[in-house]
C-alpha cells in the first residue's frame, strides 16, 4: 500500500502540460477518460492492499504459533543419536537397562 502512495502524484506530473500542448486534439478527451480509469484502479488497489494487511499479519501470527508448537513437539522427542549415546553411556557404567550384558 505504501508503494502505491506516490503513484497518483506521478500520474499528475506525467499529465501536466499535456492539455496545453495538445490544443484541440480529440485524443485528449480520451486521455482524460483513461486517466480517470487509472485513478480509480489505483484507489481500488490501495484499498485491496489495505484490507489484506490485517489478514496477512494474522496469518503470520497463526503460522508462527503453529511452527513453535511443532518445534516443541520435536524437541520433546529424543533423536536417535542422543538415544544411542545415552544407551552406550548407561552400558559402560553398568547401569541396569542400559543395553549392556547383565
Amino acid at each position: 500500500m505504501t508503494l502505491l502512495g506516490p503513484v497518483r502524484a506521478d500520474l499528475d506530473a506525467a499529465h501536466r502540460g499535456v492539455a496545453a500542448g495538445g490544443g484541440a486534439l480529440s485524443a485528449l478527451a480520451e486521455l482524460g477518460v483513461v486517466r480517470a480509469s487509472w485513478e480509480r484502479r489505483i484507489d481500488q488497489a490501495r484499498g485491496e492492499c489495505g484490507s489484506l494487511a490485517g489478514n496477512l499479519r494474522e496469518a503470520v501470527r497463526v503460522q508462527s504459533r503453529s511452527n513453535e508448537a511443532v518445534k516443541s513437539g520435536f524437541d520433546a522427542v529424543g533423536t536417535p543419536a542422543a538415544v544411542s549415546a545415552g544407551t552406550a553411556a548407561a552400558a559402560a557404567s553398568g547401569t541396569p537397562g542400559g543395553g549392556g550384558v547383565r
